[in-house]
């Protein structure tokens, strides 16, 4: 079971084609601030049927694109 599950399964539930989802609001879900290791972990998002777009570190803001 990854830590990133309760994003994913976020992601999946609420079934939109496009997110734009804050480093904020994702600490809200998970419980937990994203660090340097969502990039090894961010192909699992396409078990749920998205993949990560753009992250933006200035923005602090991750895309997620339906699949």
């Amino acid at each position: 079971m990854s830590k990133y599950n309760k994003l994913w399964e976020y992601l999946k539930e609420n079934n939109k084609v496009n997110y734009k989802i804050s480093y904020e609001k994702i600490k809200n879900i998970l419980g937990f601030e994203i660090d340097h290791s969502f990039l090894t972990y961010k192909k699992e998002a396409k078990q749920y049927g998205y993949e990560v777009g753009k992250i933006s570190m200035k923005e602090k803001t991750i895309i997620f694109n339906k699949i």
